[in-house]
């Protein structure tokens, strides 16, 4: 199984040369030219060399090794739990005698177990140690990073009602609007029903937050205390059920009652130019005959 890819190991390798070479040139011309004024040049320089070369060679060492470190970072509450885990049975084991030490186990794994507050809160934070991993997947599998190969950084989670809460610091190369598209993907490797990211901060771009769902708890049965208030005495009055209307009623409303025009001549006549556009053509308009009908409007309608 591949921990550290190679993509990140080379990056990894040229960031930590760079280090060095920036390190170990801006140290030592600063310690030389701080030598220099207590003691000859040429000696400053070795100074400035014996100097800046070791805190480059620190400097490297730190680059280099980011990569393991950050992965220790991921498994940071699973090594912590496992060595507390160890310390605590062998602390236990050594200083008490086998049956007790027996009673003491049943009693730390069976309390929890039996107690349903306690065992709900013990599987929601299991669950943000999952959740912390499976996003990490996520990033490393099919959401597109930068061209070092290095993952957002995934700080912590906390359980919520309804699922997770997961605090995330974005790599250059990703933004808010490139997770939104891929929501549907992370809820599946989540194992969650819907995944919602949003920004964390105003000032900072790179600080989001993503709210995993796993359940709704808005359909649960809640228990009123309004009912304990009421006399079971309580004579019960039976009421007629409402007339539920059936159509639009509105009495009060006095909606006007319109009418077209009644047509007085055929449907094909044309109504008669009128008397000024005649004059605009420069012939003299002729005079309106008693047996041409009035123009009936509805054909123009």
């Amino acid at each position: 199984m591949t921990v550290i890819e190679a993509r990140v190991h080379r990056s990894s390798a040229r960031n930590a040369r760079l280090a060095f070479v920036m390190t170990a040139v801006i140290v030592g011309l600063l310690a030389a030219v701080v030598a220099a004024s207590y003691m000859h040049p040429i000696l400053a320089l070795f100074v400035g060399i014996g100097v800046g070369v070791p805190l480059g060679g620190i400097v490297w060492v730190l680059v280099r090794i980011w990569p393991v470190i950050r992965l220790l970072w991921w498994w940071t509450p699973e090594i912590g739990l496992a060595g507390l885990l160890l310390v605590g049975w062998v602390q236990l084991a050594s200083h008490t005698p086998t049956l007790v030490t027996l009673l003491v186990v049943a009693l730390v794994v069976g309390v929890p177990a039996g107690v349903p507050v306690i065992r709900r809160q013990i599987m929601a934070w299991g669950w943000c140690l999952v959740v912390r991993h499976r996003l990490r997947v996520c990033f490393a599998q099919f959401i597109i990073a930068n061209q070092s190969g290095s993952l957002p950084l995934i700080l912590w989670a906390t359980p919520t009602p309804v699922g997770e809460r997961v605090w995330v610091y974005l790599r250059p190369g990703l933004s808010v609007k490139d997770l939104e598209g891929r929501l549907d993907k992370i809820a599946v490797t989540c194992h969650a029903s819907t995944v919602l990211i949003e920004r964390a901060s105003d000032g900072n771009a790179a600080y989001v937050r993503f709210d995993i769902k796993r359940r709704e708890v808005l359909t649960a049965n809640v228990g009123s205390p309004l009912v304990d208030v009421i006399d079971p005495a309580t004579p019960t009055v039976e009421q007629a059920p409402p007339v539920v209307p059936t159509a639009l009623d509105l009495p009060d409303v006095q909606a006007p009652t319109i009418t077209l025009p009644k047509q007085q001549g055929t449907s094909g006549s044309k109504p008669a130019k009128p008397a000024a556009t005649a004059a605009a053509n420069g012939s003299k308009p002729a005079a309106a005959s008693s047996s041409v009908p009035d123009d009936d409007v509805s054909d123009w309608i």
